[in-house]
């Protein structure tokens, strides 16, 4: 059971991205009364980059070429303590919440060196904010985690995220870390109202500025990456509201995690839908506004394991 469990695991670790962004797409369109691309147009997408040959700058060496594998890597890696289908993730143990935010952390990394690599004081601007945002969620990622990691007694990601909703401090706890765990994976997967991956306008863009200058099959990595973040984020919070809590019969509570997993989808469309890119000088204050929210659960968990209810 337990390699048929991991098999599946993988399978929707490599296949989710794709429907992910497609809900996603197709929720924006439905907002603004679009029929909207196809659920698999990504795959699609990803499959035509996939046909063309990179081009390279004379000036690139080989840390640009490196830039998406490792990023890629790092995400696949991630992928794997993160609880995507009930309570089970193939990779395991205490404190599994901090390789994956270091995974993501060197992901990061790689692909800000691959920007700067290429000798462009554009893609340099969106690797430095890159960076900046980076340094600005990844506390408020621990605190969540952090505080989950508290309130449970556990210190793994499979256990962390089963404390569910019972009760008005164990409801506060759980909404709270919500919210900041939704707005890091915005911040990571670059989505509106941070960042937008359709946006042409330069002077407001991250993510897309940073990868200008990457072709074909290195393209169709980074992108396919940013879809896999999408995808655990999105995990992290389905875990969260679970209410099977990934117990119970695995395949029913697979089936009720890709159900939650479908509703952040449609839940990130409408975001992007209702919602105005924020300048970026205001990013800032919505990634405060996630650490606030965790803070509060932080909060809530003292009061609740000194006796309040």
């Amino acid at each position: 059971m337990t390699a048929l469990l991991a098999f599946a695991h993988v399978a929707a670790l490599l296949l989710l991205p794709i429907p992910m962004i497609g809900i996603v797409n197709r929720t924006r369109a439905l907002w603004a009364g679009r029929k909207g691309a196809r659920i698999l147009q990504s795959g699609s997408d990803l499959l035509r980059l996939l046909g063309k040959r990179p081009v390279y700058s004379e000036v690139t060496t080989g840390i640009f070429r490196l830039g998406p594998l490792v990023a890629l890597a790092t995400t696949l890696v991630s992928g794997m303590v993160v609880p995507l289908l009930g309570g089970f993730a193939p990779v395991s143990f205490a404190g599994d919440f901090v390789l994956f935010a270091y995974a993501w952390g060197l992901g990061r990394m790689a692909t800000t060196l691959a920007a700067l690599d290429t000798g462009s004081s554009f893609e340099g601007m969106g690797a430095s904010r890159e960076a900046t945002f980076g340094a600005l969620v990844e506390p408020v990622l621990f605190l969540a985690l952090g505080t989950l990691a508290g309130a449970t007694g556990r210190g793994s990601f499979a256990e962390l995220l089963a404390l569910g909703p019972h009760g008005l401090a164990r409801t506060g706890i759980v909404a709270g870390c919500a919210v900041a765990l939704f707005v890091v994976m915005q911040v990571e997967a670059g989505r509106v109202p941070v960042d937008d991956p359709a946006t042409h306008l330069e002077l407001t863009m991250i993510h897309e500025v940073m990868i200008l200058d990457h072709a074909g099959p290195e393209l169709a990595a980074l992108q396919y990456a940013g879809a896999m973040k999408l995808t655990l984020g999105a995990a992290l919070v389905a875990a969260l509201v679970d209410p099977l809590r990934g117990g119970g019969d695995p395949w029913l509570a697979a089936a009720v995690r890709l159900g939650l997993l479908a509703a952040v989808a449609v839940a990130v469309g409408t975001v992007e839908s209702l919602v105005a890119r924020l300048k970026l000088k205001a990013v800032p204050q919505y990634v405060f506004v996630a650490g606030a929210s965790a803070f509060v659960a932080l909060l809530l968990t003292a009061w609740w394991q000194g006796g309040g209810r």
